[in-house]
C-alpha cells in the first residue's frame, strides 16, 4: 500500500505572487531566503508582467490558503475528447459550440476502460459528453461547475487560428509568445483562468468525498494542477494537457489542520503512447526520463517493458547512473533499440550511445533515508522527498543540477537535428531534474512523485536553450499488468 501520513511538507520559496482581486484574511508562508515567516495580510493585484527573457521564476502563486480536508482525498483530472472545433483548428475558448468527433467519442471510451476499475464518489465537470462516457453506469451525479470551463478568450472565439493572425496582429502574436500578459476586450484570460481554477479546488476540496474525478479543459486543467501546487501564469503551456489525457493529485490531512499536503502523482497519462505526436507544439528535442525498475525478476519485466515503450521513438543516446540497476535497464532499451532497425537481412545494425554518469546516482542519499525509515519499498509514497533532512535534499539537488546541464549539453548536438535523450535513474533523481526543468527550487521536489517503472518527457519546442514542456509525468501504463492504478484500490482513509 502507498501509505500517505504525511510528514513535513514545507513550501519554502523565494519571492511570492498573489492574483487576489478581493480582500481575505492574512496566512502565511515560509521564505527560503531568510528562513523567517511572512504574513500577508493586503489584497493583491496581478503584476504588470512576468519573467523577462523567457526565464522561468520560481515563484509561489498564492491566492488564498486550501481549505482543510478530514481524510485523504484524490482528484482525477481528465481532458476531453477531440473536439470539432479541436479538428479544425479553431479557438474554442469558453464557447459552447463544438461537439465530440467520433475520434473524441473513442478517446472518451478508451478513458472510461482506464478508468472502469477505479473508485469514485463524485464528478465535476464542464465537459458534459466527455464526462458521461466516462462516467458510465455509475449512480453517483455529475456536478456541473461553470468554472471548470475553458478559457475566456472572448473576441478570438470561434475564430481560425489564421483568422485570429489576421485580424488581431500583435495582439494574437502576444497570445502565443506571451500569455500571460496577454490582453483582449479589456480582460487577462489567463490571470482571470488562474483565480477561477482557484476557486474550484475550494468546492472540491470542501465537498465530502475522497476520490474525485474532474472532467475539464485544457487550459483550466493545466491551471488547476499549477494552482494546485504553487506555480503561477508563467506555467501556462508548460504543463501539458492532451484530449483525454489523466492527471493525477494527492491530497493529505495536516495533524494540525490548515491547507493539506498536496502531491502531483502524475500528469498527462493518455490513453495512446506518451511519446507519439499529438497535443502541444512539436518538437525536435526530447528527453526521456525513465525510472528504472526494481530488483530482481519484476525489474527485468519492467526494463523490458520500458523497452518496447521506447520503440515509438529512435533513441540516440541513454545516459544512465552507475548503479547496477540502472545500467541494466539502459542496456535492455539500447539492445531492443538497435534490434529493431535490423529486422532485414541487409540492413546494418544502427548504434545507439550509452553513458554513465555518477551525478544520477542515489545510493548514498537514498541510504540515509533507508537506515531513517526502513525498508526501500517505502521510499515511493507520494511525497517521500519530503522526509529527507535538509542537508540531504541540498545534496540531491545540488548534483541533479549538474545533471541537467549535462543533458542540455547532450540534446544541444546540432549535427543531430532530432536529439532523443533517454535518461535511466533514480525516481528521486527525476523528480529533481524535473525541478531544475521547471526553474523551481529544492523546496518542491515534495510536491511531485514518480514510481518505479515509470517514464516522464520533456520536449524542447523552441531547442535545447528554451523552455522545457512537460509532455508527461509518472506515466505507467506501459507495464500493463504491473502498471500503478490511477485511484486508491483500498477503502483506507490513510492509504492509497
Amino acid at each position: 500500500m502507498l501509505s500517505l501520513a504525511a510528514a513535513s511538507f514545507p513550501i519554502h520559496h523565494n519571492r511570492l505572487i498573489l492574483y487576489r482581486t478581493t480582500p481575505s484574511p492574512p496566512f502565511t508562508v515560509r521564505s527560503s531566503a531568510s528562513g523567517g515567516v511572512q504574513e500577508i495580510q493586503e489584497s493583491f493585484t496581478p503584476p504588470p508582467s512576468t519573467p523577462q527573457d523567457g526565464e522561468i521564476s520560481s515563484e509561489l502563486f498564492v491566492s488564498a490558503p486550501f481549505p482543510p480536508i478530514k481524510g485523504a482525498k484524490r482528484v482525477v483530472l481528465v481532458r476531453h475528447g477531440q473536439s470539432t472545433w479541436n479538428a479544425e483548428g479553431r479557438i474554442q475558448g469558453s464557447s459552447n459550440f463544438s461537439v465530440l468527433t467520433k475520434k473524441g467519442e473513442s478517446q472518451a471510451e478508451t478513458s472510461r476502460q482506464m478508468l472502469l476499475d477505479d473508485s469514485f464518489d463524485i464528478c465535476f465537470s464542464r465537459s458534459k459528453r466527455t464526462a458521461e462516457i466516462i462516467w458510465g453506469d455509475r449512480e453517483e451525479e455529475i456536478l456541473t461547475d461553470s468554472d471548470l470551463r475553458e478559457i475566456d478568450l472572448y473576441s478570438f472565439q470561434g475564430l481560425l487560428k489564421h483568422e485570429g493572425k489576421e485580424k488581431f496582429g500583435d495582439s494574437f502574436r502576444q497570445w502565443q509568445l506571451d500569455a500571460p500578459n496577454f490582453s483582449i476586450d479589456g480582460h487577462y484570460p489567463v490571470r482571470e483562468l488562474w483565480a477561477r481554477a482557484r476557486n474550484c479546488w475550494d468546492r472540491i476540496l470542501e465537498h465530502e468525498s475522497r476520490s474525485v474525478l474532474v472532467v475539464a479543459h485544457n487550459a483550466v486543467n493545466q491551471a488547476l494542477v499549477a494552482t494546485a501546487i504553487g506555480l503561477g501564469t508563467e506555467y501556462f503551456r508548460i504543463l501539458l494537457q492532451s484530449n483525454c489525457g489523466v492527471s493525477v493529485l494527492d491530497f493529505t490531512p495536516r495533524a494540525e489542520g490548515g491547507s493539506p499536503y498536496i502531491c502531483l502523482n502524475r500528469l498527462n497519462q493518455t490513453p495512446s503512447s506518451p511519446l507519439a505526436s499529438g497535443g502541444g507544439r512539436k518538437a525536435s528535442k526530447r528527453i526521456v526520463l525513465v525510472c528504472h525498475g526494481t530488483m530482481q525478476v519484476f525489474g527485468y519485466l519492467q526494463s523490458q517493458k520500458i523497452a518496447e515503450l521506447l520503440l515509438d521513438l529512435q533513441v540516440s543516446t541513454i545516459i544512465s547512473s552507475t548503479e547496477d540497476v540502472s545500467v541494466d535497464t539502459s542496456v535492455a532499451i539500447s539492445r531492443v533499440q538497435e534490434a529493431a532497425d535490423c529486422l532485414g537481412a541487409d540492413c546494418v545494425p544502427r548504434y545507439v550511445e550509452l553513458k554513465r554518469s555518477k551525478d544520477l546516482d542515489a545510493t548514498d542519499i537514498l541510504q540515509q533515508l533507508n537506515e531513517q525509515e526502513g525498508s526501500e519499498g517505502q521510499l515511493l509514497r507520494p511525497g517521500f522527498l519530503n522526509r529527507f533532512d535538509d542537508e540531504s535534499l541540498s545534496a540531491l539537488w545540488d548534483q541533479s543540477g549538474k545533471a541537467w546541464e549535462t543533458l542540455l549539453n547532450e540534446v544541444s548536438d546540432e549535427s543531430d537535428p532530432e536529439k532523443v535523450a533517454v535518461v535511466v535513474s533514480h525516481p528521486a533523481v527525476h523528480i529533481a531534474l524535473m525541478g531544475h526543468c521547471l526553474k523551481l527550487t529544492k523546496e518542491w521536489m515534495g510536491s511531485f512523485h514518480l514510481d518505479a517503472g515509470s517514464i516522464s518527457v520533456v520536449d524542447f519546442p523552441d531547442g535545447a536553450a528554451g523552455r522545457g514542456v512537460i509532455r508527461c509525468i509518472n506515466y505507467t501504463a506501459h507495464l500493463g499488468r504491473w502498471a500503478i492504478p490511477i485511484t486508491r484500490p483500498t477503502a483506507d482513509d490513510e492509504e492509497f
